[in-house]
């Protein structure tokens, strides 16, 4: 069971694995620098490579667009949740993997390496996660492929301030934020009209 972090724990676990692996095998080993991985928002996109940018090329920004509850997932884990009175939200993640660097065969190369990675690691477990959302033993979050068409993530850059970049779109599914707890308090009945026995 996973608390509030539990969205934000998802993406830097994405981001730490990619990050492994690139160290694991560097996908351009002739550039003076590692890719990194790196989590970001839309503001992110705005000046590329600048001193003050979060994305240093040669980098692969992670970008979370879209947040959504999982539609097969949803109607079950309500049913638990008025047994246990604990809410429980099923969520997918939908990620953008944008690869940045000098040439285009670097860029290339740096997804590549990313796609590999996903594909050999398609679930985050156990010390994949990152701890800060308190995680169950046993909590999965699966990465797959989305199948989305090239219209919609060129939509989806239409809103961002940069122009359309070669990216690809991974969901990560069933991230579950779960509820606080809720404490039940004890119930005192109190009777009117009663007398105890009189002697």
């Amino acid at each position: 069971m996973a608390n509030f972090q539990c969205i934000a724990a998802t993406g830097r676990s994405i981001e730490r694995l990619l990050n492994a692996s690139f160290e694991e095998l560097d996908p351009i080993p002739d550039a003076s620098t590692r890719p990194r991985a790196v989590l970001i928002r839309t503001e992110d996109f705005e000046g590329v490579g600048t001193n003050t940018s979060v994305i240093q090329p040669p980098a692969l920004s992670i970008y979370l667009y879209r947040v959504d509850f999982n539609k097969a997932m949803r109607a079950g884990w309500s049913a638990v949740g008025s047994v246990t009175g604990r809410s429980h939200l099923p969520l997918d993640l939908h990620f953008l993997l944008t690869a940045w660097a000098q040439n285009a065969e670097h860029e290339l190369r740096i997804l590549g390496r990313a796609m590999q990675s996903l594909e050999e690691h398609p679930s985050l477990t156990g010390p994949l996660l990152v701890e800060a959302a308190e995680w169950a033993t046993g909590d999965s979050v699966q990465l797959v492929m989305e199948e989305i068409t090239t219209e919609a993530v060129m939509r989806t850059y239409d809103s961002l301030p940069h122009d359309y970049k070669l990216s690809i779109p991974y969901v990560a599914r069933v991230v579950r934020l779960d509820g606080v707890p809720t404490i039940a308090q004890e119930v005192t009945t109190r009777i009117l009209g009663l007398r105890g026995p009189t002697g």
